[in-house]
């Protein structure tokens, strides 16, 4: 059998290990085994969203609400946007899929930085749409606006703070860079960690209606599965412009967010104490590990997540070394696929990383 000639050559992206696949492998008891790989919130989600969805259980056998009124009129009212200026999620790289149907196919070229989520590639690459990366794992505007220039590009996409190194860039410097592209070109500011990043340092904090008010080209992703503990449920948010929302909203499939998944975000929302507790926690936890990287006299990318990366010295191989931590039932995220020797791991509850601090000190 035939299938697309567009989908030669794309990587299969490849998800955080489970637990119950680390079970099966190693026979290692799940007790013993801690998840460091896919940037969960470690504390979970909010107890208020847990008894909501409890209360909700026997709704399953009814289709959600396609509106989505709750959920949207609760994300109108946090950012201050209108209705009409949102589109809800599978999590938001389903929104990114839709944007790339929307403005791609293959005379358009497709512009990110040299290491960013891995999915803007293989998207882009299921319309026949050329990639073009930037020489920094950095989100540098200079290398930006110099490929912006060269490849006149359709679709650029700005993922800040950046999965999977951890760097953001600063608010006025990423304004100051979109002054300076055409209207016609779609600029994706992806903020999936940006409670993370607006926590620790407020100039890299990226307003939405502020964002999109000033330029009518750009959305902004948000989602619900880092800050707020709901990877599981699968949601995440477009915000922009009426048109923008209008073109996605002609791509996006009938009841694409279940009922459980809307009424867990709802309820999110309305906790935020939760969220700004878990994330004053993740950097305290942050603290150890750089003193630690320090320690052990391995770089530290500085980061604005709920996730550290770590670079490896050349003598080091970071898929060796996120094998034989498999071994010990510690998952984590090996980057050489993102040809960094490097691994990436989520900051965990004080056990889990104590735990990681241990085991990384025996297989280094």
């Amino acid at each position: 059998m035939t299938f697309n000639t567009t989908l030669e050559g794309i990587k299969t992206y490849e998800a955080g290990k489970p637990i119950e696949l680390v079970v099966r492998e190693f026979g290692i008891a799940s007790s013993d085994i801690i998840k460091l790989a896919s940037n969960e919130n470690p504390k979970g989600c909010s107890p208020k969203v847990q008894e909501a969805v409890r209360h909700m259980i026997s709704k399953m056998a009814l289709y959600p609400d396609d509106s989505m009124f709750a959920l949207k009129r609760a994300l109108a009212s946090r950012f201050d946007v209108n209705d009409n200026e949102l589109i809800i999620g599978a999590g938001s790289d389903q929104i990114i899929e839709f944007l790339i149907h929307a403005k791609a196919n293959n005379n358009t070229k497709v512009l990110m930085s040299a290491v960013t989520f891995a999915m803007y590639e293989i998207y882009a690459r299921h319309v026949g749409a050329e990639v073009i990366r930037t020489p920094s794992y950095e989100h540098r505007f200079d290398e930006f606006y110099a490929a912006y220039q060269t490849y006149k590009p359709g679709i650029i996409f700005i993922c800040t703070p950046n999965n999977p190194t951890g760097d953001a860039v600063d608010r006025e410097a990423l304004y100051q860079f979109l002054k300076k592209i055409d209207s016609d070109t779609l600029v994706v500011v992806d903020g999936a960690y940006m409670e993370y990043a607006a926590f620790k340092d407020p100039t890299k904090a990226v307003v939405p209606k502020e964002l999109i008010g000033r330029f009518a080209n750009v959305i902004y992703l948000g989602t619900f599965s880092k800050a707020y503990g709901l990877g599981g449920m699968r949601v995440g948010y477009g915000i922009a412009g009426e048109n923008i929302i209008a073109a996605l909203y002609k791509l996006r499939p009938p009841f694409n967010i279940t009922t459980l998944s809307l009424e867990a975000a709802t309820v999110a929302l309305r906790d935020n104490a939760f969220v700004e507790e878990s994330v004053a926690e993740c950097f305290d936890e942050m603290k150890h590990f750089e003193t630690f990287a320090a320690r052990a006299g391995i770089e530290a990318i500085p980061s604005y997540t709920n996730f550290v990366t770590l670079q490896l010295h050349k003598e080091q191989n970071s898929s060796d070394l996120a094998f034989a931590l498999l071994k010990k039932g510690i998952i984590v995220r090996d980057l050489s696929s993102y040809g960094l020797n490097a691994i990436r791991v989520t900051i965990g509850t004080p056990e889990q990383n104590r735990r990681f601090f241990e085991q990384f000190t025996t297989v280094l």
